[in-house]
């Protein structure tokens, strides 16, 4: 059989493994921490490679997950909202879990147990995970359901979220994901090539002001090296073209391929280098506060988002 699914334990980690035996490609997941993309596998040079930066067992994840946020599913809001404050509906509501720098940060699903609710391996090795929010934060008094598919077929992996406003109230929503990728060395030796519309400004604590400025970079394939990342763009999505990074020296890539629902990309790229955030988002960071790319959700109605990372070498 060409796909599969099977369920592991390795390194203290529930594992949910993905793979496609044709095209010699794999993806695992964490369903314990948020259904996050643990990896994302194809064939270099007769070995299997990693292109998602993960964590190395249990306990790296319990020491680093709420400082890094690798992988991590965004929900209901993505990166920063202000001091964790905002208004919606004539409320004014207040986060209670903030980051160091005292504003929320990347939702609250993360560190959520999600639980497998389905998988198929007739079309593709696909897999189903669920969790249902309900209002255990102050700061988001609401039910939701969110819902993640991973669908794997050759070297494409297909990330669909879906969010079912299950409360009687309207919902403000953002979704997103957090992967950190890896293709081999730093990133200075590595090119990055997509079509944006703009730059979104932020101020010095890194909320968004309102303006969207012009930027042209990375229009065509363009090296990392002494690019220093920790912005939010609007995609061309026009354009019809497909961000790329790349690695020259060993050939690996990793393409997106976003869908109309994820017009923002943020990307940042940590002192180390040894990796790169990007990450498909639907909205601007503090979006509950700034409108920009805010989605209402009404009862009893539904939301989709789909990413697809698609792996490859080419020289």
């Amino acid at each position: 059989m060409q796909f599969s699914v099977q369920h592991i334990q390795e390194n203290g980690l529930d594992k949910i493994v993905l793979s496609d035996s044709a095209a010699n490609t794999s993806a695992v997941i964490l369903p314990a921490f948020g259904a996050m993309l643990h990896e994302l596998n194809l064939q270099v040079n007769g070995a299997s490679f990693n292109v998602i930066a993960n964590y190395a067992d249990l306990d790296d994840i319990r020491a680093d997950l709420g400082t890094s946020f690798k992988s991590s599913k965004l929900s209901p809001f993505a990166c920063r909202i202000e001091k964790g404050v905002y208004t919606f509906e004539g409320r004014t509501l207040e986060f209670d879990t903030k980051f160091g720098d005292g504003n929320a940060i990347h939702g609250l699903l993360y560190n959520k147990p999600f639980h497998l609710e389905a998988s198929q391996t007739d079309s593709a090795a696909e897999a189903v995970f669920v969790y249902h929010y309900d209002k255990q934060d102050s700061g988001y008094p609401w039910t939701y359901t969110c819902r993640i598919s991973y669908a794997l077929v050759g070297n494409k992996l297909t990330l669909t979220t879906e969010v079912i406003n299950d409360d009687e109230h309207k919902i403000p929503l953002t979704d997103g994901w957090h992967p950190y990728f890896q293709l081999g060395g730093k990133a200075n030796n590595w090119t990055l090539n997509f079509k944006g519309k703009g730059i979104v400004e932020f101020n010095e604590r890194l909320i968004p002001t309102g303006k969207v400025l012009p930027y042209n970079k990375f229009q065509e394939a363009e090296p990392l090296a002494d690019i220093e990342l920790d912005n939010c763009f609007i995609l061309d999505q026009e354009a019809q073209h497909a961000p790329v990074l790349h690695n020259p020296e060993n050939g690996v890539f990793v393409r997106f391929h976003p869908d109309e629902n994820y017009p923002f990309l943020q990307m940042y790229i940590p002192p180390h280098r040894n990796s790169i955030a990007i990450e498909n988002l639907s909205g601007a960071p503090d979006c509950f506060n700034n409108n920009m790319g805010l989605v209402v959700l009404e009862p009893g109605t539904s939301k989709q988002f789909s990413v697809t990372y698609e792996t490859g070498i080419q020289f």
